[in-house]
């Protein structure tokens, strides 16, 4: 595309919008004006010719995204992206092009707001996630290109009217479900308010339209008492020597009307409608207005929060108060420097307007650099873009609680967090390696919630691992996202090994070792197979998950050794089995085998290996082709392995009946994990009592001197083995 000149005339409809933008962006220099006007002369000859939904040229709209833009006082960079940010996407420029007119930088930005039209997807809710995925992970380059898309949609979320009704509901939905909490968690607080509120007048007009109604009365009809409160509070801080600006601060219309539902209010029972803020110059000025405030109105129990000792996630800081004003109205007071306010209404894009030139990066754009890499973070583990995009929905809706370390380091977790996403904020590893955990200094099961103020110790092991049911109290992301990605990861591998193991048990049964062990072979059984870009793990994890028959694999690759079996059985070695269960290896729950019973192993398809005793209905009711012999391994010199046993003792009623059988396990070296009672007849007689004692036992010696110990006390009548 041609160099554009700057003087290029713009219809009438446009020359207003476009002096608007300049008008606005007035803070750059002369240099990165003109950049600004090649820039909007790019984009109006790129979208000349198209039209929005309104009618409109289309190139209102990328003004009015740079303008809005140009108010947050963005950088040069950010301007162009967002006057061309649909350039790459609704035009044929390409990259490389528009690289050539404003550099590598703008291209990359640009391209990132791009949306995947071009590439075959299986339904639009996938092309949505991929989407979406694209422009998370250009964000994690580029924090502005986030900011460019959501000037973008705040414009359309304004002019949405001109949509069809179907296509507001879809816009309004996603606006409030991705875009306003990002907003939210990069600071832009009056960018997420908005985009609340018009996603709730797109989804729910009516409701919109009769809150607007009453907010305007209430104003009105409150007016006088506003007015006192905010000539009170400015008499007050003036007294106590504090210079400060007091402002009205109006809740919007999303929250009063979430907090109606909630609570199921009605509007004139949502009180704390309406607040104040008061911006001064210095911290210790925020908690001097504090105190005076306090002095003025008493303050309401638990109803005050410290953002500047403990900010929140992103960099928000400030003093919150709650306050009985005049006529028993609450008030909501937000204390603040003027810094403080500048973070709060625009966050990190702050950065961009204060720093001018700074390379030191300010507490707000850290924060939000943590965040980014937990995006990283997120994104390495998901297998798919839906994975990836429920993983930051979760890390969007926060509302925080606060932890601390035991060396006094606060860690911000989501609200409902439980002491296992503690382990996983502090580090990967440690969350991975977790056994227990101390809050308070009191030992508390890892499914524990913590809350605001709780000190936790995380108690780690070389030997731990990460548990699939931490899914089940799990609430951050981060743990949440390894949790998966460990079990995942540990899972095939288990599946791979297990294959191994049975490939070459099966070859070993065939073929001499050394030609088991030829690596041709295999090389040319995978060369072969109708799937080519099959590999050997492949292959080894669809023997380990009973997808494939090793005996049929190693028949196989016994034919291309030139061993022809003519159908013939082959008779496998028993597998080793040393009694500690992986992902793919399980002792079977219904029978519960132990080192010394004779067992069997059952392929099971997506499970693995599961062992039984011989005499397990389950085994039996198998196909004969999915069943392996079975051995026990020798444990190594001073290892020693429990397994898990049951026991049923029928037995006549009798005085401390329980603490006789309890001693008699215990004197046999036996632990009782749990016992429960049956019943208290037997056979329709009186006086009898069953028990099921749930054991840890070393093997199937031990469990029947167990089993004997119990048989010689008077009253039992029966011991069976479950």
């Amino acid at each position: 595309m041609p160099v554009i000149p700057a003087s290029l005339t713009y219809d009438p409809i446009t020359a207003p919008a476009r002096e608007l933008l300049f008008r606005h962006a007035s803070y750059l220099t002369d240099e990165e004006s003109h950049l600004l006007e090649k820039a909007c002369a790019y984009a109006f000859r790129a979208h000349d010719g198209q039209t929005r939904k309104s009618g409109e040229p289309y190139i209102t709209h990328p003004i009015a995204v740079a303008t809005e833009l140009a108010k947050w006082h963005m950088d040069i960079q950010t301007l162009c992206a967002g006057l061309m940010h649909d350039v790459l996407e609704d035009t044929d420029i390409s990259k490389s092009e528009m690289a050539e007119q404003f550099g590598n930088t703008i291209a990359e930005m640009v391209d990132g707001l791009s949306k995947l039209e071009n590439l075959k997807y299986d339904n639009k809710a996938e092309q949505q996630a991929e989407s979406f995925r694209k422009l998370i992970l250009a964000m994690t380059k580029d924090v502005r290109v986030i900011i460019v898309k959501l000037a973008d949609r705040l414009h359309n979320m304004r002019t949405l009217g001109a949509k069809s009704q179907s296509s507001r509901v879809r816009i309004a939905t996603e606006t409030l479900e991705v875009y306003a909490p990002i907003a939210n968690r990069l600071g832009l607080n009056h960018v997420y308010r908005e985009l609340q509120d018009l996603a709730f007048k797109a989804l729910h007009p009516r409701r919109y339209a009769v809150l607007q109604r009453a907010m305007t009365a209430f104003k009105k009809n409150r007016h006088d008492v506003i007015d006192r409160v905010l000539r009170e509070i400015s008499l007050r801080l003036v007294g106590h020597n504090i210079e400060a600006q007091v402002r009205g601060r109006e809740k919007n219309l999303y929250n009063i009307h979430q907090k109606m539902l909630s609570k199921h209010l009605k509007f004139e029972e949502v009180l704390d409608i309406y607040g104040f803020r008061v911006i001064v110059n210095s911290i210790p000025a925020c908690y001097a207005a504090l105190g005076a405030l306090h002095s003025l109105y008493q303050p309401k129990p638990g109803k005050f929060k410290d953002y500047i000792a403990i900010p929140k996630s992103n960099g928000y800081k400030s003093l919150h108060t709650t306050l009985n004003g005049p006529y028993d109205l609450p008030i909501e007071v937000q204390i603040r420097t003027r810094k403080m306010h500048e973070v709060a209404e625009v966050g990190v894009a702050s950065h961009w307007a204060y720093k001018a030139g700074d390379s030191v990066e300010d507490e707000t754009t850290l924060r939000t650099n943590q965040w980014l890499q937990n995006i990283l973070d997120l994104q390495s583990r998901s297998d798919n873009a839906f994975e990836f995009l429920e993983h930051v929905k979760v890390d969007l809706f926060p509302n925080e609680a606060y932890i601390v370390t035991p060396k006094g380091k606060i860690i911000t977790l989501p609200r409902g967090a439980s002491a296992i996403d503690f382990a996983y904020a502090i580090h990967t590893d440690i969350g991975n390696r977790c056994i227990g955990a101390k809050v308070n200094h009191i030992p508390v099961p890892l499914r524990t919630k913590l809350k605001t103020g709780d000190t936790v110790e995380i108690i780690t092991s070389p030997n731990g691992k990460p548990n699939p049911a931490w899914l089940n109290f799990a609430v951050s992301s981060r743990a949440r996202s390894a949790i998966r990605s460990y079990v995942k990861n540990t899972s095939r591998n288990d599946a791979i090994a297990l294959g191994e193991r049975l490939l070459a048990q099966a070859l070993g049964s065939l073929l001499p070792k050394e030609v088991a062990q030829s690596d041709k072979l295999k090389d040319q059984y995978l060369h072969n197979l109708q799937n080519k870009d099959q590999t050997l793990e492949d292959v080894l994890y669809n023997v380990g998950m009973g997808l494939t028959l090793p005996v049929a694999v190693a028949m196989e690759i016994a034919e291309l050794a030139g061993n022809h079996l003519d159908g013939g059985e082959v008779k496998l070695n028993p597998i080793q089995i040393n009694g500690s269960e992986t992902a793919r290896v399980h002792l079977g729950k219904c029978c519960m085998p132990v080192a010394g019973d004779a067992v069997r192993a059952v392929m099971v398809k997506d499970q693995g290996l599961i062992i039984h005793r011989e005499n397990c209905p389950v085994l039996l009711k198998s196909e004969p082709e999915q069943q392996l012999d079975a051995d026990w391994a020798s444990l190594p010199a001073g290892v020693e392995k429990m397994y898990d046993a049951a026991v049923v003792v029928s037995s006549a009623d009798a005085h401390a009946l329980l603490a006789s059988m309890a001693a008699a396990i215990s004197e046999t070296g036996g632990n009782i994990a749990s016992v429960d009672t049956l019943s208290k007849s037997q056979a329709g007689t009186e006086g009898f009592i069953e028990f099921r004692f749930n054991l840890n036992v070393r093997d199937a010696a031990h469990l029947q001197a167990i089993m004997a110990a119990l048989h010689t006390i008077p009253q039992v009548r029966k011991v069976q083995r479950v």
